[in-house]
């Protein structure tokens, strides 16, 4: 299967925007941002970019204050690195879908705690789960 154009785009920008952000941006509001994942519009004109904050409500908050502040330095510094005709106009997303994933892995963590470590298997018998017994 051959990439499209707006894959091939949109890993191009989150390999440099990453890069720019982790690197080269000097905010203090910035606390540990990485950047998952770029959707590119199919027109190419428009960048959704998830950006994951390591810390607090508070931490993530800032983070994204910053980088609406740095929209403009990033874009052109974007124009200077990648030859694209035109550079997207770039939107940031808070992604957490980390925080999501930890919550839950905490939640089956307790089901199957509550179960008394038994697993339910595809065919709806019930069998002891080794992990249980090691803890």
């Amino acid at each position: 299967m051959s990439y499209k154009r707006t894959d091939r785009v949109s890993a191009l920008l989150q390999r440099e925007l990453g890069m720019l952000i982790s690197e080269e941006l000097r905010d203090p509001r910035i606390s540990f941002p990485t950047v998952t994942a770029v959707e590119v519009s199919r027109d190419l004109r428009v960048a959704k970019v998830f950006v994951s904050v390591l810390g607090d409500d508070e931490a993530i908050r800032s983070t994204m204050a910053a980088l609406e502040d740095a929209k403009r330095h990033l874009r052109h510094e974007l124009g200077e690195r990648v030859e694209l005709r035109a550079v997207p106009r770039l939107e940031f997303v808070s992604d957490t879908s980390a925080a999501r994933s930890i919550r839950i892995d905490q939640l089956l963590r307790g089901t199957l705690r509550e179960n008394n470590g038994t697993v339910r298997e595809n065919n709806g018998t019930l069998r002891e789960n080794k992990e249980s017994r090691r803890q």
